[in-house]
Parts: C-alpha cells; sequence; structure tokens
C-alpha cells in the first residue's frame, strides 16, 4: 500500500534509471494519452509529492511536442518543459527493467505506461490520475496538498494549522486528508495514532498535543524513507513491524488486549481499546 515514504522512494528510483536520458521509446495505455509520443524527450527530474509522481522532462528543440498535448501544441515550442504526472492510490507501482528483461511484477494488462532508454524501460503498472502538463502548471495537479511530510516545503506549524482549521472532524480521517499535511497513509495513520495513545474517532479539537502528532507522523516517515520495509516498531522481522495495523484480534504489543478493526469513514482502522481511550458515545 503506497504511502508517502514509499512513492518518496519509487520517485528516486526513477530518477536513477531515467535522469539525464533520452527516450526511445513511450507507450501509453491510457485513453487520455494514448496518441502521446515521447521520444526523443529527455526526462531532468522524478520527485515526489506526496503521494504524487512528478516526472519532469523537457522536450527537444527540434521535434514536435506530443499529439495530444494540452492546447495542442508544447508552449514556447520544442525544449519546452513538461510533467507526467502519476498517482499510486492503493495498488499503483513503477518497476524497472534492463532492455531485454521479462517484466514479471504485475500483469501485463495492469500496465499504463512504458518508457524506454538505451539502458532501461520504466514500466508504470495500475496508475491513476495520468496527466501530461506544463511544469510551470503541476500547481494544477498538486496545489491542493497540504506540507508534504518528506518534502523541502515541510512546515509543520502549517500542518497543525490546516488540521486545526477542521476541528470537529476525527484524526483518524484528518490525519489522511493529503490538504492537512502530504503523505500520511492509513499504515501510518493507525501507528501514530496508537503510538500517541489517541483514539482514531477523536475530534481534532480534542487532541491533546496536535503538533507532537504532527511531528511524529514526519519522523516515522522520514525513519523509512530510503527502505521498503515499513515499520514503526524499530524491527524489521515479518511480523512484527507494526503495533496495531494489520493485527486485529492480536495480542496489543503493549497491554495484550487484543487489537480492534472498523471501518471510520471510508478506511479500516486498527486501534487498541485499552492503550487508547474509547471513542466519545455518538
Amino acid at each position: 500500500m503506497p504511502e508517502g515514504d514509499t512513492v518518496w522512494n519509487t520517485a528516486r528510483v526513477l530518477h536513477r534509471t531515467l535522469a539525464g536520458a533520452r527516450l526511445t521509446g513511450s507507450e501509453f495505455r491510457v485513453p487520455q494519452l494514448a496518441a502521446t509520443d515521447l521520444t526523443g524527450w529527455t526526462v531532468r527530474k522524478s520527485v515526489s509529492r506526496g503521494k504524487h509522481l512528478l516526472l519532469r522532462l523537457v522536450a527537444p528543440p527540434e521535434d514536435a511536442p506530443p499529439g495530444n498535448a494540452p492546447g495542442g501544441a508544447v508552449p514556447g515550442g520544442g525544449g519546452a518543459r513538461w510533467t507526467l504526472h502519476s498517482h499510486l492510490r492503493m495498488k499503483g507501482a513503477w518497476r524497472a527493467y534492463a532492455p531485454g528483461e521479462r517484466w514479471t511484477a504485475r500483469p501485463a494488462h495492469l500496465i499504463r505506461v512504458v518508457l524506454r532508454t538505451p539502458q532501461a524501460v520504466a514500466v508504470g503498472y495500475h496508475l491513476h490520475e495520468l496527466a501530461l502538463v506544463p511544469t510551470a502548471e503541476e500547481d494544477s495537479l498538486v496545489g491542493h496538498l497540504g506540507p508534504d511530510l518528506l518534502g523541502t516545503d515541510w512546515d509543520p506549524a502549517e500542518a497543525v494549522r490546516r488540521l486545526a482549521a477542521h476541528p470537529d472532524v476525527t484524526i483518524g480521517e484528518a490525519l489522511l486528508d493529503q490538504r492537512n499535511l502530504a503523505g500520511v497513509g492509513n499504515l501510518y495513520k493507525c501507528e501514530i495514532l496508537f503510538l500517541r495513545g489517541v483514539s482514531p474517532w477523536t475530534p481534532v479539537r480534542a487532541v491533546p498535543d496536535l503538533a507532537g502528532t504532527v511531528a511524529l507522523a514526519q519522523k516515522l516517515l522520514a525513519a523509512n524513507r530510503g527502505r521498503w520495509t515499513q515499520s514503526t516498531t524499530g524491527s524489521l522481522h515479518r511480523g512484527q513491524t507494526s503495533y496495531v495495523y494489520g493485527r486485529r484480534a492480536q495480542p496489543c504489543r503493549r497491554c495484550g488486549t487484543a487489537i480492534r478493526k472498523e471501518e471510520l469513514g471510508a478506511r479500516v482502522t486498527y486501534w487498541c481499546p485499552v492503550c487508547q481511550p474509547e471513542r466519545p458515545a455518538g
């Protein structure tokens, strides 16, 4: 399940694989970009913004723009800078292969993008919100996001302000709202609240230390940055990486009480009824 740290890692893999290379071929298996050809374009950079991936490219001066570029042409002609945006949501992934290597990560019918260079092939599976926009207009896709927990723009005070602006929303739902802070997914939501001893159903206004909750969120994601195994316990051993997430009916690591699982909003939530205060009645 991709969260902010997973997307950060994915962006770095794509950057190492593609940055500085000229594309020798491209294929889009989505209707809105089906006629787009990025052959000859150069990849400048791959970055993450919360759970969004931004692959920044530059068109070669001598080449024509993609056939269905927004507005029908590249602003400023050849050499203009564009961004390929994608979102991983629940099951999306990018994989890098050597030329000629078999693509084994996912079934072929899930492929949405293929980008080729002389040294590598990047394949995007089950991607969402694919769009090609001028880099100067990236904000049209990610400008609504709150401070990025793993970004250079991270601003804990602004994250606290955004959370506090909706005092009656449950803290479980507020942490998942990417407009407040960008990068927290369901795993981290559950783990953060367990470690803070806060029920997921607590209204934001009743969270005793909102700044401490935000600080812990950033600390946990930063600790897992650069590795694929996500751990909030400090252990990387199978079955020992989380306190409550994915552990329904198993004993709490602190008190031994059975971990509970229930829906909150549109997502499932795991929590310990003893270590975390019970949600208020009604």
